[in-house]
């Protein structure tokens, strides 16, 4: 199988906090299409030019093999629901890749078996003895699991009618190594040594072997590549394949594809690649993964034995930095000199902070190192952090607030934890004896969720002395929230979707001068995502203005690497540097190390890594095997493991992303692959598009066209020529509730993005939301992009291919427009044309 199967399923088995359960909880709490009940292929969110089932669910695309007019898309499919579970291959057929005929199950599980990844190809010598010289049979190879042992081994079954039935061979498994960690075969025909090549995931030692085979049956080991690039996940589903390097085909260099979960560019589930050059036994990638940042001026290097002008809240960061690995804690590498900042004192237990100095931000980059927990900071407008020595212009009564926010514990009190930087609202300042509110002003609820941090006393509003936290709106309290009794603040949320627009106040009530009389708050926030209590961060932050504005966090990982904040939008504006650590959890610490400012960002293993897409939804890609005129073809699953069991489809779940054409071209001196939807896309066009005239945008969102141009199927290309505009772009699925899709360019980081953020239904997840960026240059002062819309999705091609996005959205039906925006500046619109495509669905 891939994305994770193996330890998929011991999740799945394993206590109910595991990240599958919460999926599959996630799923039940999800917005369900509102079309149930509707004809199939009609649902609310079904995609009508790109492949899903009938129902039930589907991930990895598998056994992709042309053969006698037929392209075979098998993939993992549940035929029991549409949730992950009884891994089974099912079937489709398309003559052009883009109309798919769905045929009966493949492949079905079975008592001892779970179907997982792999692939199919044509015998045509007959190599195995499955068919005749004349009939040459379809052979699958696949990852069988078993379900008692969870061991993976490699399998056979073998069609001799066009792949619609099949056997399982006799002899399987036909590789067998006793691991849990062994799946996903690729095997191709190796024309130079007349035998079969498989590749072959050992996906938990992020690793690719290979195989040779005279027969398919009998293998022998060839070569291993691997730990490289990206390794925050395990890799899966590996695809090796020669391309011509800028259409010369007497410069041939091997792709390597390998999907990795978690950790991908965009966070999850991604598909990277390697390039590089195979003699037959063994890949060699021309990038060694050497890596030298760019210089600048070290701000802080955590080599000295204390942390100087630092501050430091609770227990987490210790009393200074720490020599390298804690005790109880894996081997720490990646940092260097001798000292570092590390919050694992105590073990994952304590949380805290650790702050700079207020500076000046005088340089484009701060670059840093950064390794620990995956705990990611949720992006919010800030109401209040209680930072800055004073209520500012919240309004006090009463002496339970005191002139200013608390700095922690007070005299007489247990230990306050959890709240974030130097200050929060505490109202034990003469112990449980004050009474008092603190009023803020008022404010517009133009985000779904007000989020904060809430400790103290257990004394709901409505009781007769109560410690609570209330929002007011028109006079009335609408939302309330109080303690449990405990010093600790928790994460804690008000869902105010039902109040949007309308103007409010925040209000601390202390009224209480009994046990627990007093009440702690901090860091009350709007934010589209809700907080999730028991999952919370730890990160770098840079502050500017009491608002994070850039954060980072690590990847489970104890290795620290170089990320990067672009801070020349804060130029000339005080910051400071804010490193986080609010988990006691798993992995609930952070590491960080060589602050410097500089003029150029550095780039973590992740961004020197090749993506063969850089969104969120684009994974297990593999390619099809004997396409006419060998061109390679590559398709994915159009979804992500962070919720992919939590999208608000039925009763199907899952999609394909749209096939692509695969190439190698030279970008900016440096070989990339790119990627251009097939050519039979173009056949789905209607007739009589719709086609902008050039003009002029500045600082302003508009129609792109009109509603000739509106719509929920759209294949649109357009060119810009930038101006002084810091970003622009096009806007898709926009209207109802001011839903948006943002497809833009940022001139000042040179990088394509998408922004989903208010594209319809995010709320189902938490890693749903955000912004997904790929980096891209104008060619000959020109930004091209080539834009596929569906019911679900948005695939955006940027340049020539070699910047691709790729994200299921959700919006709401009556969302159609399309719109051009420029922000800061002005940006000119060469050429647009829009068409609207055609259903696949009968």
């Amino acid at each position: 199988m891939s994305s994770a199967r193996v330890t998929r399923q011991a999740r799945l088995r394993a206590a109910a906090a595991t990240a599958a359960v919460c999926a599959l909880s996630a799923a039940l709490l999800a917005p369900q299409a509102s079309a149930a009940d509707a004809p199939a292929y009609s649902e609310t969110y079904r995609p009508q030019f790109h492949f899903t089932p009938e129902k039930n669910w589907m991930n990895d695309p598998n056994g992709l093999v042309y053969y006698k007019g037929e392209y075979h898309l098998f993939y993992q499919y549940n035929p029991s629901g549409n949730s992950w579970g009884d891994m089974s291959w099912g079937h489709a057929v398309s003559t052009d890749l883009v109309h798919w005929q769905e045929l009966p199950l493949a492949l079905s599980h079975d008592d001892k078996e779970m179907v997982f990844s792999g692939s199919a190809v044509v015998d045509e010598n007959n190599t195995t003895g499955f068919g005749t010289k004349k009939n040459p049979p379809m052979v699958a190879i696949y990852t069988s699991h078993d379900k008692s042992t969870g061991i993976q081994s490699q399998a056979l079954a073998y069609s001799n009618d066009r792949g619609r039935t099949w056997t399982r061979y006799q002899g399987n498994p036909v590789i067998d190594i006793g691991s849990k960690d062994f799946r996903d075969p690729k095997i191709q025909w190796y024309a130079p040594t007349q035998s079969w090549l498989m590749s072959v995931s050992l996906s938990a030692e992020h690793k690719v072997r290979f195989y040779s085979s005279k027969n398919l049956k009998d293998w022998t080991r060839l070569s291993e590549f691997g730990p490289a690039g990206a390794t925050g996940g395990v890799w899966e589903c590996p695809d090796l394949f020669p391309l011509a390097v800028d259409g010369d085909k007497n410069n041939i260099k091997w792709v390597l594809v390998v999907n990795i979960n978690p950790g991908g560019i965009a966070g999850g589930s991604a598909a990277q690649y390697f390039i590089g050059d195979f003699d037959g036994t063994k890949f060699t990638a021309e990038d060694d993964g050497t890596y030298t940042p760019p210089a600048g001026t070290v701000k802080q290097d955590f080599e000295d034995t204390g942390f100087g002008s630092w501050t430091a809240t609770g227990t987490a960061f210790g009393p200074g930095p720490a020599a390298g690995t804690l005790d109880g804690q894996q081997t720490v590498s990646g940092f260097d000199g001798k000292g570092l900042a590390n919050s694992f004192h105590s073990g994952d237990a304590t949380t805290g902070t650790l702050t700079s100095p207020s500076f000046t931000v005088d340089s484009p980059y701060l670059n840093f190192k950064i390794g620990g927990g995956r705990h990611p900071h949720r992006p919010g407008k800030v109401l209040a952090d209680f930072e800055d020595g004073s209520y500012g212009d919240w309004t006090t009564t009463g002496d339970a607030f005191g002139t200013a926010p608390a700095t922690g514990t007070l005299p007489g009190q247990q230990q306050v934890a959890g709240f974030q930087g130097s200050g929060l609202v505490n109202t034990f300042l003469s112990g449980d004896a004050g009474t008092g509110t603190l009023t803020s002003p008022e404010f517009t609820l133009d985000k779904r969720y007000v989020n904060f941090l809430i400790g103290g006393g257990n004394h709901p509003a409505g009781s007769a002395n109560p410690t609570a936290l209330e929002l007011v709106v028109d006079g009335q309290v609408v939302r309330t929230a109080t303690g449990r009794d405990a010093e600790a603040l928790q994460a804690a949320s008000w869902d105010v979707r039902d109040l949007a627009g309308k103007k409010a106040r925040i209000r601390v009530v202390d009224d209480n001068t009994g046990g627990w009389g007093h009440i702690n708050v901090d860091q009350i926030t709007l934010s589209d995502s809700q907080a999730q209590p028991g999952s919370q961060e730890t990160s770098v932050n840079l502050v500017v203005d009491g608002q994070v504005v850039r954060s980072a966090t690590g990847s489970d990982s104890e290795t620290l690497d170089w990320a990067s904040f672009n801070m020349r939008p804060f130029l000339g504006k005080k910051a400071r540097i804010q490193l986080v650590d609010l988990n006691t959890g798993g992995w609930g610490h952070i590491l960080a190390d060589q602050f410097t400012t500089a003029d150029s960002p550095a780039l973590s293993a992740l961004q020197r890594a090749g993506w063969a897409d850089y969104g969120k939804d684009y994974y297990a890609a593999v390619s099809w095997e004997n396409s006419p005129g060998s061109k390679r073809y590559m398709i994915g699953w159009m979804s992500n493991w962070d919720y992919a069991g939590a999208t608000p489809t039925t009763p199907w779940r899952g999609a394909q992303s749209i096939p692509r054409q695969m190439g190698l071209r030279t970008v900016d001196g440096r070989v990339r692959l790119t990627s251009e939807p097939v050519t039979s896309v173009k056949s789905l066009r209607q007739d009589d598009p719709a086609a902008a005239a050039t003009t002029v945008v500045t600082n302003t969102s508009q129609a792109l066209i009109g509603p000739a141009a509106q719509g929920r199927t759209l294949d649109i290309e357009a060119t810009f020529s930038p101006r002084d505009a810091e970003r622009f772009g096009l806007k898709v699925r926009t209207g109802a509730a001011g839903e948006e899709t943002v497809i833009g360019y940022d001139t000042t980081t040179q990088e394509l993005y998408v922004d989903r953020t208010r594209s319809g239904a995010v709320d189902f997840n938490g890693t749903f939301p955000g912004i997904q960026t790929a980096p891209l240059k104008a060619e000959n002062g020109k930004i091209r992009l080539r834009i596929l819309v569906d019911w679900s999705s948005v695939e955006v091609f940027g340049g020539n291919g070699e910047a691709v996005i790729t994200d299921q959205i959700f919006p709401d039906p009556a969302s159609q427009g399309v719109q051009v925006f420029a922000e800061n500046g002005s940006v000119r619109l060469d050429k647009a044309t829009v068409w609207h495509l055609d259903s696949t669905h009968g």
